[in-house]
C-alpha cells in the first residue's frame, strides 16, 4: 500500500540525521579545531547515534524509519516494502537530506564550509586514500548496520523495544571507528545532501556503492537465514 505519511516521516527523520550529524562536525571544528581529536570523535559519534536512535523510536511505527536509501534498497530486495513506496522513501530521504544541509548553510555558512557541511571527504591517509579500501569499509560497516536492523527491528523474536537502542548504538560504533577511515557515511543520502550544498564530490561513488552492496548482502543473509525462519515458526 502506498503511504504518503510514511514518505514524509522518512523526510523528517533524514532531515534530523543530516542536521544534527553534520552540525556536530561543524561544532567540533569550532570547539576542538580542524584536527580530529578523541573528544571531537566522541561528540560526532554520539550525535549521529542519538539522531538515528531517537528517530527510529519516533517514526519506526510510521515508516519503519529507514532514514537511508541503502536500508530501503535492502528492504525492497527482501520484499519488506513495495517498489513504489521504496522509491518514494529514497526520494523523500534525499529531499530531507538536502533541506537539512541547506539549513546548515544558511545558519553557519563560513564555519560549515570548512567541513563541506559534513560531506565525507573520501578515504583517509590511514587507508592510503584508496577508493577500493574506502568502498570496502563502507560496505562492511553498512553490512553490520543492516544486520542489526533486521535482527532487532524486523525479527519477530527480537527483544521488544530495544531496536532503537541497538540501531543507535551501532551507528555510534560505526562512527567511532569509521570517521577516521572514510568519514563513516553508511548512508548515500547522508553524503548526497551536504555534497549538493557544498559542491564537494570527492570519491562520492563509494558512499553509494559501498553502503548499497553491504546493505543488500546483509538483508539477504539476515532475512532468508534468520528472519524468515522465525516467521515460519511463529506461524
Amino acid at each position: 500500500m502506498v503511504n504518503p505519511r510514511a514518505w514524509l516521516a522518512e523526510a523528517i527523520a533524514t532531515y534530523a540525521l543530516v542536521f544534527f550529524g553534520p552540525l556536530s562536525i561543524i561544532l567540533s571544528v569550532a570547539y576542538f579545531g580542524s584536527v580530529l581529536t578523541i573528544p571531537a570523535l566522541v561528540v560526532i559519534a554520539l550525535a549521529h547515534g542519538a539522531a538515528i536512535g531517537l528517530m527510529v523510536y519516533t517514526f519506526g511505527h510510521v515508516s519503519g524509519a529507514h532514514i537511508n536509501p541503502a536500508v530501503t534498497i535492502s528492504m525492497i530486495v527482501t520484499r519488506r516494502i513495495n517498489i513504489k513506496d521504496g522509491i518514494a522513501y529514497i526520494v523523500f530521504q534525499i529531499i530531507g537530506a538536502i533541506a537539512a544541509a541547506g539549513t546548515l548553510k544558511v545558519m553557519l555558512p563560513e564555519l560549515g564550509d570548512k567541513v563541506h557541511f559534513g560531506t565525507q571527504g573520501g578515504p583517509s591517509a590511514i587507508l592510503n586514500n584508496s577508493a577500493i579500501s574506502g568502498f570496502t569499509v563502507e560496505a562492511i560497516l553498512t553490512f553490520f548496520l543492516v544486520t542489526v536492523i533486521f535482527m532487532t527491528a524486523v525479527h519477530k523474536k527480537a527483544p521488544a523495544g530495544m531496536y532503537g537502542v541497538a540501531i543507535g548504538g551501532m551507528i555510534f560504533l560505526i562512527h567511532l571507528v569509521g570517521v577516521p577511515l572514510t568519514g563513516a557515511s553508511v548512508n548515500p543520502a547522508r553524503t548526497l545532501g551536504p555534497a549538493i550544498i557544498s559542491g564537494y564530490w570527492n570519491d562520492h561513488w563509494i558512499y553509494w556503492a559501498g553502503p548499497i552492496v553491504g546493505a543488500v548482502i546483509a538483508g539477504l543473509v539476515m532475512n532468508y537465514i534468520f528472519v524468515k525462519k522465525a516467521e515460519q515458526e511463529v506461524a
